[in-house]
């Protein structure tokens, strides 16, 4: 009897895992075809994104930027290099164990704008990351980064300071871990704001680690 129950335990488990790979498929076709991606679809230019069945930590940024596109690979900058030091991960762990998915708030370079990258699009996010995050039922945290992420996800009014909600971060724990963008950009930001790296991001560690079991 338990070697039967083990048995229909490992084909379910083999079922569900096909059943999602096959989601995944049909979702990217979805954001592939759909009209509002048409001119990336054209270029070539697939979404960026990356979920996975097995995931503990997701992370909700804006969108990939200019470089992350060009290499299809997320987070391929400056900023995923200072991320990935803030969530104290390595490269390996960040893309390649699947415990971390990563869903922008759009899934394609929104293009260059007078300051910096173009925001992500309008209803970008809330068209397509529900239908992902169905795919992901262990995510036990969220880690929010940069207002956009930040605003949308904790239904904030657009006149909230992040830096108060970043300071606040305990109060949106265990399911969400809103940070700044880890941009070069923010580097005076903080400077002024010390209390940060002394106490935001040992705590981001620590909730990272524990969840990874690394």
């Amino acid at each position: 009897m338990v070697v039967n129950a083990t048995i229909k335990k490992i084909m379910f488990t083999e079922e569900r895992v096909t059943l999602v790979k096959s989601d995944y498929k049909e979702i990217n076709k979805e954001i592939c075809n759909d009209p509002q991606n048409a001119a990336y679809t054209r270029c070539g230019i697939k979404p960026l994104y990356s979920a996975s069945p097995k995931a503990k930590i997701l992370i909700i940024g804006q969108a990939p930027g200019k470089k992350a596109q060009d290499t299809h690979i997320i987070w391929n900058d400056a900023s995923g290099i200072r991320l990935r030091q803030w969530l104290g991960v390595s490269d390996e762990t960040f893309y390649q164990s699947g415990k971390i998915a990563v869903l922008p708030m759009d899934f394609y370079f929104p293009g260059k704008g007078k300051a910096g990258d173009l925001p992500p699009r309008r209803g970008f996010a809330a068209k397509w990351h529900s239908c992902l995050l169905k795919t992901m039922p262990d995510i036990q945290m969220t880690v929010l980064v940069g207002s956009y992420a930040v605003k949308y996800y904790l239904n904030l009014k657009s006149s909230a300071k992040l830096t108060d909600v970043v300071r606040e971060y305990q109060r949106y724990l265990p399911e969400y871990f809103p940070i700044i963008h880890p941009s070069p950009r923010n580097q005076i930001w903080m400077s002024k704001n010390p209390w940060f790296n002394a106490q935001v991001i040992p705590a981001l560690k620590t909730k990272t680690k524990n969840l990874l079991k690394i």
